[in-house]
């Protein structure tokens, strides 16, 4: 087959010898390269190397019919770049979304060239979102969803549908706001009109979803890290917990990513993991090393403190992308059981990983600390986005003064 190359991008068939299938072949992907940035696309086919190199040559009948359905996945997605690149509009989101249309005009399409793609760039945590709200859509509306036939009536319907199945305003927000994107993504590359967008002001709004939102006062968060029911696994979790806090509140996926390499001198340097695939300027956040945070590190960091070592053993850099998720999954289970039964000891309810992180911005706020310096630490956008992160915790404390208002004694 032949490779296309114009203005930079690049397309070609490539045998992807990353991943043997349990048969011993690997799968033919179509690779398109744009600004030393790949992205693989999948053909449904698996070879082994030895027909891969044969296959320009073969006159045998079954490659033969596997070389003729290469050639029109490879052709599909060359002209697909072709059609962009001569619009201006190129873009692998634009791609993505408009080979989704070439095979079938359909939302599932867009929904599973989504999943691909995230899983390529290593973005399991954000796949299994789409994956989840992908799988719920097709139970509900089936498995050619056309892009036109989802309207304001459709989605206040489908919003319905979900409450009556007693999901949360949480999840039903999560998978609309899965859809948006592919629409965006269907509107940017000029699959849509205007008129067919069903988002925004005046037509459909995703709902917002509520759940509560606990920050600590300082009070409390001093009884829980020096808590103790003499179990080790009691006081490494917990410690784990409070090197969150401290480390401006870092998620536990991007905690037990952190290496040596990210240390230093007295800071600790990382990128979130949770928006460095979505935002275009990769924010660096910069967290001070604190004692209590260097003794942590003394008693259950890696004894390795080589530049690539993990700072805390539970990884090895060996896992795939979907063994890491579930690794991390399992660590913040773990963190989450034992953070809770230290709460349930200490009266102080709903205590979890999430906790930390909300305590961590409110302690700042509550003491006085400028809202540009919170935003930056932790990582946010926008100053918008930290003052609306904020704003369920500030009116937690309200709904606590005001009960001192009426609060007589005996």
């Amino acid at each position: 087959m032949d490779t296309y190359n114009l203005n930079g991008i690049t397309v070609a068939a490539i045998l992807d010898n990353r991943r043997e299938t349990k048969s011993g072949a690997y799968p033919v992907k179509i690779r398109v390269t744009h600004k030393r940035d790949r992205k693989y696309y999948s053909t449904g086919k698996n070879m082994s190397v030895s027909d891969w190199e044969k296959l320009d040559k073969t006159k045998n009948t079954e490659l033969l019919c596997i070389k003729k359905d290469l050639q029109y996945s490879y052709e599909k997605v060359r002209d697909t770049v072709q059609s962009l690149e001569s619009e201006g509009k190129f873009s692998f989101d634009a791609l993505n979304t408009q080979l989704g249309k070439c095979m079938s005009d359909t939302l599932n399409s867009a929904f599973q060239a989504k999943v691909d793609s995230l899983v390529e760039a290593g973005a399991i945590g954000n796949s299994i979102t789409y994956s989840c709200a992908f799988r719920h859509l097709e139970k509900y509306a089936g498995t050619k969803i056309a892009f036109d036939s989802i309207t304001v009536d459709w989605l206040k319907k489908y919003e319905k549908a979900m409450l009556n199945e007693g999901k949360s305003y949480t999840t039903i927000s999560m998978y609309i706001r899965s859809m948006r994107a592919l629409f965006n993504e269907a509107k940017n590359a000029g699959i849509l009109k205007e008129a067919q967008y069903p988002f925004g002001k005046g037509k459909y709004e995703v709902p917002t979803g509520k759940g509560r939102k606990m920050a600590l006062s300082l009070q409390q968060i001093k009884q829980i890290i020096t808590y103790t029911d003499g179990a080790e696994a009691t006081e490494h979790y917990r410690d784990l917990w409070f090197f969150s806090y401290l480390c401006n509140g870092i998620n536990i996926n991007d905690m037990l990513k952190l290496k040596y390499a990210n240390i230093d001198g007295d800071e600790i340097h990382f990128y979130r993991s949770k928006t460095l695939h979505t935002s275009k300027e990769k924010k660096e956040i910069e967290a001070l090393l604190m004692p209590e945070m260097k003794q942590i590190i003394d008693r259950w960091g890696n004894p390795d403190k080589s530049p690539n070592s993990y700072v805390f053993p539970f990884l090895t850099g060996n896992e795939t992308p979907i063994e890491q998720k579930k690794r991390v999954q399992d660590i913040t289970r773990r963190i989450n059981k034992h953070i809770k039964k230290i709460g349930d000891k200490l009266g102080i309810s709903n205590i979890s990983t999430y906790t930390a992180r909300h305590s961590f911005a409110s302690v700042l706020k509550r003491s006085g600390a400028n809202i540009a310096y919170i935003s930056d630490s932790l990582g946010h956008s926008d100053l918008k986005t930290t003052e609306n992160y904020l704003a369920s915790f500030e009116k937690e404390e309200r709904i606590k003064n005001a009960a001192f208002l009426t609060n007589f004694g005996d």
